[in-house]
């Protein structure tokens, strides 16, 4: 069972959440507080993830988990912010892969570095369209309840012209509650991503996503060879030493080709869109001088 499968059936399931995304991370610049013991180094690994509720109205959230080596409990929830909370994303450099990335809540401002580039991208990817996501459904539900506000005015207005089936005091005070709720009623402000690359925040970004994946996948296998090699006896070192060497190599060149492949991809979908703006300014011309001309 990998760490996220792990922290989904210790954390999330109990709480009746879904674990959608989680990546392991350290601070870029530890916060100084002296009057907090601290613990070792290496104690402790700390895990970002975004979660959402399975109960409806559906609850995003942003939490932080850490694993300690000495604990019972394998995986802790320490912090857990709302959606709400979350005001911006930082993604540092939206001209090439990088791991590190800024979190901004109301109260506090985060700074993390992930173990990989791919590990990071696939972390904003999948948080930016769980807040569109979420966005999308709080907006309906505020159109929802306006169009059932406008539909109980129109049923006390057909009151008023039917003088038999009379309006008491009670319907024109929930009338003033409604129209205090809609006036009193702010949009929440919703989460900044800047400074992340168009592939991450786009729509058409399924293949980048399995890209991404395979970055990781690649990353995790290069690291147990290495792991390997390091416990590796000395009697047949050299050989060990060509072998991974070799793999090391081949994993180097399949990561550097997916990449070339996702910005050939990237390059595509720019394309795309681009050709579809014409294609569209190239009907409405055609139009126009349809219009025109059949008068």
């Amino acid at each position: 069972m990998n760490s996220q499968s792990a922290i989904n059936k210790e954390v999330f399931i109990p709480r009746d959440e879904r674990l959608l995304v989680a990546v392991e991370v350290w601070r870029r610049k530890r916060k100084k507080m002296s009057f907090l013991p601290t613990a070792a180094k290496g104690d402790y690994v700390t895990f970002i993830c975004v979660s959402v509720t399975n109960t409806i109205p559906h609850q995003l959230f942003i939490t932080k988990v850490k694993q300690f080596g000495g604990s019972s409990s394998s995986f802790t929830r320490r912090s857990q912010w709302t959606v709400e909370q979350l005001r911006q994303v930082n993604g540092i450099n939206a001209n090439k892969d990088s791991p590190e990335f800024d979190l901004v809540f109301d109260n506090t401002f985060d700074q993390w570095v992930a173990r990989s580039s791919a590990e990071k991208c696939i972390f904003i990817q999948i948080l930016y369209h769980a807040c569109q996501t979420y966005w999308e459904e709080k907006a309906g539900s505020v159109g929802k309840s306006v169009k059932l506000g406008k539909v109980g005015q129109q049923g006390r207005a057909s009151q008023c012209a039917h003088p038999e089936v009379g309006a008491g005091p009670s319907d024109s005070s929930a009338s003033r509650t409604v129209k205090a709720r809609r006036k009193s009623y702010i949009p929440p402000r919703q989460t900044e991503f800047i400074n992340c690359q168009s592939k991450l925040t786009g729509d058409a970004c399924t293949m980048n996503l399995v890209i991404y994946r395979c970055k990781v996948f690649l990353n995790r296998m290069k690291n147990m060879i290495v792991a390997n090699q390091s416990r590796s006896p000395g009697r047949g070192q050299t050989r060990h030493r060509v072998t991974g060497r070799t793999l090391g190599n081949v994993a180097q060149r399949v990561n550097v080709t997916l990449g070339e492949r996702g910005d050939r991809l990237t390059h595509a979908e720019d394309k795309t869109v681009e050709l579809m703006h014409k294609a569209q300014q190239f009907a409405d011309t055609a139009h126009k001088l349809a219009l025109k001309y059949s008068k």
